[in-house]
């Protein structure tokens, strides 16, 4: 059965919220931040809340999870997306545009010898060193060499590139708030059991150590897929249900398989529902990942990738 997205064509977002628990006790371990360790606020309404994962981290692990790790590549749902593959001199996987921090942007993307990804952007980018930038075109761009960057964003950040004014705002966000958080204080000591005494600034002797985890009934993770910006960005409709269509794949995968955010915090899905348009019912991941071959086939039919769909780079200093 074809994907049925007729409900999502007077809505502006997709708003989804899914209930989260630890898999095992009920401590967590949420992400931390330099000179601040956990974000804890207060909400509104005074209750204590802490952010368990920043929208930055969700956008990453959006996209490991869509990874196979064990052939670099998409996971076989994925198969037929273009993306920017980098190898080294000797011709072995390096790295991708889906795992790079800064995506298209990458230093090993755009800073190596190899000059080609860039020389191609300057090419089918030019025209916009003054002026407004046409979101449409860049948005057309991405689409034929990294469908992912469309709902990731991008920030082009060269002067060579529109003055370094090339940037796309993320299409699927994502975060996950405790409410109600409260501290589990620990600690623990690093044992040396060589020489208890010696100089901890070398990494020697027993150093104490003390840890904040934290206990909440109530963790939640939020998705937000702004359809209005990816229909302005004016792909086609073709592109238009492959972009929702992965989007989705990437919230169901994530909330399946990806919730190991760290070594103390392992979570797992309670429900997700939709709250806008909240009548809408998500298919399943297993649907989906019988559909999005044949969304993929329609988009490349349509002309919407390059080829061939993996643009490969390589990497010297």
């Amino acid at each position: 059965m074809a994907l049925d997205l007729g409900m999502l064509n007077d809505a502006n977002r997709l708003l989804l919220e899914a209930d989260l628990r630890p898999v095992q006790g009920t401590r967590f371990q949420p992400t931390g931040f330099p000179d601040l360790g956990a974000a804890v606020y207060d909400g509104p309404d005074g209750t204590q809340m802490l952010l368990v994962e920043s929208a930055q981290s969700v956008a990453n692990r959006l996209e490991t999870v869509c990874w196979d790790m064990s052939t670099d590549d998409w996971l076989q749902p994925l198969d037929g997306l273009p993306y920017i593959r980098v190898v080294d001199v000797n011709g072995e996987f390096l790295t991708s545009s889906v795992l790079e921090a800064h995506r298209i942007n990458s230093p090993y993307i755009l800073e190596g010898k190899d000059r080609s990804v860039l020389e191609r952007l300057k090419t089918e980018l030019a025209g916009m060193e003054e002026g407004r930038v046409d979101i449409r075109k860049l948005a057309q761009v991405l689409l034929n060499l990294d469908i992912n960057a469309l709902l990731h964003g991008v920030f082009l950040a060269k002067k060579e590139l529109a003055g370094g004014r090339l940037r796309l705002s993320r299409s699927l966000s994502g975060f996950i708030e405790a409410a109600d958080a409260r501290t589990a204080a620990s600690g623990g000591v690093k044992n040396d059991s060589v020489n208890p005494s010696g100089d901890t600034k070398k990494g020697f002797g027993n150093v104490p150590f003390s840890r904040d985890e934290y206990f909440s009934d109530r963790i939640t993770a939020y998705f937000n897929l702004d359809l209005a910006q990816i229909r302005a960005l004016a792909l086609g409709t073709e592109a238009e249900r492959l972009l929702i269509g992965l989007a989705l794949y990437k919230i169901l995968r994530f909330l399946d398989s990806g919730l190991r955010l760290r070594t103390a915090c392992d979570l797992e899905l309670i429900q997700l529902r939709v709250t806008r348009p909240a009548d809408l019912t998500l298919p399943s991941l297993a649907s989906l990942e019988t559909e999005l071959p044949d969304l993929i086939r329609a988009a490349a039919n349509a002309g919407a990738f390059a080829e061939p769909r993996v643009t490969q780079v390589t990497y010297a200093k």
